[in-house]
């Protein structure tokens, strides 16, 4: 029948219309802001800098490795790595970044920053209320405005930060397994040679003594 596709999208449509004045699955409106939807889990906005701990600076898991600067597109990412060490989330010095700036103005939320970086240490967050009449300074966040604790990461990315959270967990074991292993061969090894230079200086002494003058 001609126009039949056009006459059950009207009907759809219609039905939709209806709908939503008497079930609530079908009212896709709401009276904001007094009246707020739960953004999904997926949802993905701007990004920010995962911290470990209470210390926004000590904790800060990026390194300055400056991957997700190199491929941002539209390189609204910009970082300056420090010229010292702090010890990351196993004990390993590892730089820091003196400064880390995004340009949210130019950032299109690709999420490419978070695919690329090797050590979890950006994510995407869900805030999306950041208007400011001030259009340069005010869209431009610093690593103290960006840092946000793995409590906030876990909160609005619950499934994806417990897979980090495991991850992370078992690289550390196998590092802590690993250094564990390597103190107690170093100790074996300082336990045999001692043993080994007593018995030395034992023999020593036995042969001199059957010296005679």
């Amino acid at each position: 029948m001609l126009g039949e596709g056009i006459l059950k999208g009207l009907a759809e449509t219609a039905k939709n219309f209806a709908g939503s004045f008497v079930s609530e699955d079908r009212l896709t409106t709401v009276e904001y802001p007094e009246q707020r939807l739960l953004p999904i889990e997926n949802t993905r906005d701007f990004p920010f800098l995962v911290y470990d701990g209470e210390d926004p600076e000590a904790g800060l898991r990026c390194v300055s490795c400056q991957i997700c600067e190199k491929e941002c597109p539209p390189k609204c990412i910009y970082i300056v790595k420090s010229t010292d060490k702090k010890p990351d989330y196993v004990g390993k010095p590892q730089f820091y970044p003196a400064r880390f700036d995004i340009d949210i103005s130019v950032c299109m939320s690709c999420q490419i920053c978070v695919e690329v970086c090797p050590f979890e240490a950006i994510k995407m967050d869900t805030e999306f209320e950041l208007s400011t009449d001030d259009r340069f300074g005010g869209l431009i966040l610093d690593k103290h405005k960006l840092a946000k604790s793995n409590e906030h990461f876990q909160r609005i990315h619950p499934t994806e930060a417990a897979e980090v959270d495991a991850r992370l967990a078992e690289e550390k074991e196998k590092v802590e397994a690993k250094a564990k292993a390597a103190a107690e061969a170093a100790a074996a090894k300082s336990a045999a040679e001692a043993a080994a230079r007593k018995a030395d200086a034992g023999s020593a002494g036995s042969n001199a003594e059957g010296v005679k003058p």
